[in-house]
C-alpha cells in the first residue's frame, strides 16, 4: 500500500505513458515519442497555452481565465515556474500586491514541441481509423 502511495505522489514526469519518454527535454525536439508530461496537466497545460497568447497576466487574472483556485493555481504556476516554462514577478501597485506570469523561451517551446507531439498523435489516430 506504501509503494502504491509513493507512486502516486511522484512528480508527473515520474510517470510516463507507455511508450512514451517523461523526462521534459531530455529528447530532440524531433522525438515523436516524447510527450512533456509536465505541461500534459489541464491547469499547467491551460497556464501555458494562457500565456502563449498573451504577454503576462497576473494572479488574478490567471485565475478568472481558468476558473480555478488560489491554491491549485499556485502550485501548478510554481511547477512551471521550476521548470523554466515560466518567469514569475512580484511587486506592489501601492499597497496592493501583484504577481504576474510571462511564459519563457523554453516555456514556448515546449508548448510547440508538446503541440507538435499532439498534432501527430491526431493524424495517426485519423490515419489508422
Amino acid at each position: 500500500m506504501a509503494k502504491r502511495a509513493a507512486a502516486r505522489n511522484q512528480h508527473p514526469a515520474a510517470a510516463p505513458a507507455a511508450g512514451l519518454s517523461a523526462v521534459p527535454g531530455t529528447a530532440s525536439p524531433k522525438s515523436s515519442l516524447e510527450l512533456d508530461r509536465l505541461i500534459h496537466e489541464r491547469v499547467r497545460l491551460a497556464i501555458v497555452s494562457a500565456l502563449a497568447v498573451n504577454e503576462s497576466l497576473t494572479f488574478n487574472e490567471l485565475k478568472q481565465l481558468l476558473g480555478t483556485t488560489d491554491g491549485n493555481l499556485s502550485v501548478h504556476a510554481r511547477k512551471l515556474e521550476e521548470a523554466g516554462y515560466l518567469r514569475c514577478e512580484k511587486s506592489f501597485e501601492g499597497r496592493m500586491p501583484r504577481t504576474e506570469f510571462r511564459l519563457t523561451r523554453p516555456g514556448r517551446e515546449a508548448l510547440e514541441r508538446y503541440l507538435s507531439h499532439m498534432e501527430g498523435l491526431i493524424r495517426s489516430t485519423r490515419a489508422g481509423s
